[in-house]
């Protein structure tokens, strides 16, 4: 049977699920949450209503984008990585939704995520350049790091770090969103505080859950290149590393904030 005219023949909102998936929604709607609490802590609290709601929807599509410019990019291998196992293990994977790559399982086509990511990416580059130009850089950047983290797969799990600093950017440009001339102590405890999170919270976990289908394409990552009890290890360092800088953030921002809500804030982290 023709798969395009039977992914032609899907109902829109089945064909609305694809991108969904592509994107990895879900995820980016939990990620959401770095952006906005990075401005929070700055500003110590909310800016105007029309900034909140542009910048929801530039991180949105931002987000949205980088997801999706991911499969896109990585699409070969991962047909490559179909044909190698039997089933996708979804149950374990951060990122998963109700279909895993829908480009590499042919129920989208090359050309549809590409036209996808390029029309996430205009509605964000124009949301980031209203808001603060030098966001626009930043979401640039942050594209073309991404897309650098995924040709570097079988080259070095050292790529990790790229996805700590895709991440990052994020948060960095919410700051810049809010407030043109913030404090550098800030944004430096700031990157690295979610850079950390990034590395033990997000990355190592999911490259873990895909550790022997990358085991079987060759792939350099922390789990399969350095074995799973060093991920571990560096899973639990990063995690201190993150709690630390969260409280480290707390002393570097320009308002006051009672002992309380520090001990609180470092009870959550342990």
């Amino acid at each position: 049977m023709n798969t395009t005219s039977v992914k032609k023949g899907l109902p829109i909102l089945s064909r609305l699920k694809l991108f969904v998936a592509l994107s990895r929604t879900p995820h980016a709607l939990l990620d959401m949450a770095t952006p906005g609490l990075s401005a929070l802590l700055w500003l110590g609290g909310f800016p105007p209503a029309e900034t909140v709601i542009l910048g929801l929807v530039t991180v949105f599509a931002g987000y949205t984008s980088v997801y999706a410019l991911n499969d896109v990019v990585d699409h070969r291998r991962d047909k490559e990585k179909l044909q190698q196992v039997r089933s996708l293990d979804t149950e374990n994977d951060l990122e998963v939704t109700s279909v895993r790559l829908p480009i590499g399982q042919d129920m989208l086509e090359f050309r549809e995520g590409l036209i996808w990511v390029i029309a996430c990416a205009i509605l964000a580059l124009g949301g980031a350049y209203v808001l603060n130009p030098l966001c626009a850089v930043i979401f640039l950047s942050a594209c073309v790091l991404e897309a650098v983290y995924c040709l570097l797969l079988r080259v070095s799990y050292l790529r990790t770090f790229l996805s700590g600093a895709v991440k990052t950017s994020v948060a960095i440009a919410a700051v810049l969103a809010v407030d043109s001339s913030p404090s550098a102590p800030f944004l430096i405890v700031l990157f690295f505080w979610v850079f950390f999170w990034e590395i033990g919270g997000q990355n190592i976990p999911n490259d873990w859950a895909d550790r022997e289908e990358d085991k079987r394409l060759g792939a350099k990552t922390i789990p399969v290149h350095l074995g799973v009890e060093k991920a571990s290890l560096w899973t639990v360092l990063s995690l201190f590393m993150a709690v630390g800088m969260s409280l480290l953030l707390l002393r570097v921002i320009d308002y006051k904030i009672d002992p309380p809500y520090v001990v609180v804030s470092m009870a959550i982290g342990c």
